[in-house]
């Protein structure tokens, strides 16, 4: 099928882009492809790489969208992948309304890719370099075999959270060696005392500095032995199996393949809400101010409150971002912030606050720039957004079956939002002994700051854990306030209270 775009779509590109610009917009060059819905959920199965390794999920993941997209439930209008160039792809079906709606979100993307500080480590040649990760699975199924590659990578995709998300920013393992200097050179040094040439034999007996360079071997040795590595907490735990598993070479190197990956998609967990809504707040800017002809008005109006709805009980990231990054301009734009307006007192002279300062666009770049979700929302969030914008905490009410306004307090509605968003919302897992027991057994700790263990997701990640280091796994975890060690040793389950 020809993917090109057709002379209408290009001049509406060149439009469009030509406006991105124009405001300001910094991106990559930006490859759009025309696609039908087939192609759109094959490349969406496959996170947008369709040069990736084979696997069953995404299969499924294929059949899952198919499903969607038949039965009405769901439509991709657009994907785009941060890659120099990117590649974006349009779904033919769509109105031309919606092409440019589109392509001005993701120009937005774009440029929130290449110029957002958490993707600054993230490769820009991930096409090519997926293409070759399909390339080496590809050839270990057909030295190993197809079931034993799928298995393994069953066992590796299965751990893929199990990363540190800040290590590109923050070297937490020190890489410097001892410095080497005569002292280290000449191991009798420290207990040579100082005499003059001819008393030497007298003073430091060969036999005694023999015996006390003897005794610190003998020493180092046991604590070698009985010593705890790594030597703090490593939050990569997928590093560590790297570096300490035994594992075959081609399993190393499909667990680093699954790991490089990981850390390729982390900054798009990390800035989720952030970058949907830069994204929105630009195809809004650009659609309403230059793009759209008066035919289009309630066909875009439609599309775009589609994108913005909100249900109760549920985050729109869409939604959020747009709002934030709209209050934030505006409070730039007129002055609501600084000391002076932190320490006015008077409800009445906040709301006319007005100092026309007119910040806000040079603003929302910088934090464009800088933040993430978390770092984004704990600085803009404040108590006059979440009651402008109707922001509660929600529970489900068990008799009703509905969700329910459970809590209006500021405080809590921030610490839940920030809570979800913590490390994916998921548990935070160290590696805290690799040699626990002195029996070579892996000693994980789930440090509980608010986020549980799924019960029905524990047996299965620690029989995966066992397959890679091949010896029992103990996992220490908090269960009601009580601590616990759930161990695996290749056949059975137990657990032991703390």
């Amino acid at each position: 099928m020809n993917t090109m775009l057709t002379y209408e779509l290009q001049k509406a590109r060149e439009f469009i882009e030509g406006h991105a610009r124009a405001y300001g917009l910094d991106f990559f060059d930006t490859v759009f492809e025309l696609v039908d819905f087939e192609q759109m959920n094959m490349v969406a199965a496959y996170g947008g790489f369709p040069t990736r390794y084979p696997h069953w999920r995404f299969g499924m993941e294929y059949e899952q969208l198919s499903k969607a997209y038949a039965y009405g439930l769901q439509k991709i209008y657009e994907l785009v992948i941060n890659n120099d160039p990117s590649y974006a792809y349009l779904l033919n079906a769509n109105h031309l309304v919606d092409q440019k709606l589109v392509m001005a979100h993701v120009f937005g993307h774009v440029d929130f890719f290449k110029n957002n500080a958490w993707f600054a480590h993230t490769s820009r040649k991930m096409m090519d370099e997926m293409a070759n990760h399909g390339s080496r699975i590809r050839r270990y199924i057909q030295r190993h075999g197809e079931d034993t590659v799928e298995a393994w990578l069953d066992v590796c995709l299965s751990l893929d959270n199990l990363i540190d998300q800040h290590a590109p920013f923050i070297q937490r393992r020190d890489k410097r060696g001892t410095p080497v200097t005569e002292e280290t050179n000449d191991p009798q040094a420290a207990y040579r005392m100082k005499s003059k040439p001819y008393m030497e034999h007298f003073i430091n007996p060969r036999t005694f500095l023999d015996e006390m360079v003897q005794r610190d071997h003998d020493k180092q040795e046991e604590q070698e032995r009985t010593r705890r590595f790594p030597d703090r907490p490593e939050r990569d735990v997928l590093w560590f199996l790297l570096n300490y598993a035994p594992m075959a070479a081609w399993q190393a190197d499909v667990l680093a393949i699954v790991r490089d990956e990981a850390y390729y998609f982390a900054p798009q967990g990390q800035t989720k809400i952030m970058n949907e809504g830069w994204a929105s707040f630009w195809h809004t800017t650009i659609m309403t101010q230059k793009a759209l002809d008066a035919s289009e008005i309630v066909d875009y109006a439609d599309h775009h409150s589609g994108t913005v709805a909100v249900q109760p009980g549920r985050l729109n990231p869409y939604k959020l971002g747009l709002d934030l990054l709209r209050d934030v301009e505006d409070r730039w734009n007129k002055g609501r912030f600084g000391k002076e307006w932190e320490e006015c007192d008077d409800p009445i002279e906040k709301r006319r606050w007005d100092r026309d300062l007119g910040l806000g666009r040079q603003k929302v770049f910088e934090v464009r720039r800088v933040h993430n979700d978390i770092t984004f929302i704990d600085e803009f969030l404040t108590a006059d957004f979440c009651r402008h914008h109707k922001l509660f905490h929600f529970k489900l009410n068990p008799n009703s079956n509905q969700y329910q306004i459970s809590d209006r307090e500021f405080k809590q509605i921030k610490h839940q939002l920030l809570s979800s968003l913590t490390n994916f919302g998921q548990p935070f897992i160290t590696v805290v002994d690799g040699n626990y027991g002195n029996r070579g057994e892996l000693y994980l700790q789930h440090r509980h700051e608010g986020q549980d263990l799924r019960p029905n997701y524990v047996p299965d990640t620690l029989k995966n854990l066992h397959a890679v280091w091949r010896r029992p796994v103990n996992l220490e975890t908090a269960d009601d306030g009580l601590g616990k060690v759930i161990r695996y040793d290749g056949h059975d389950y137990t657990e032991m209270s703390l």
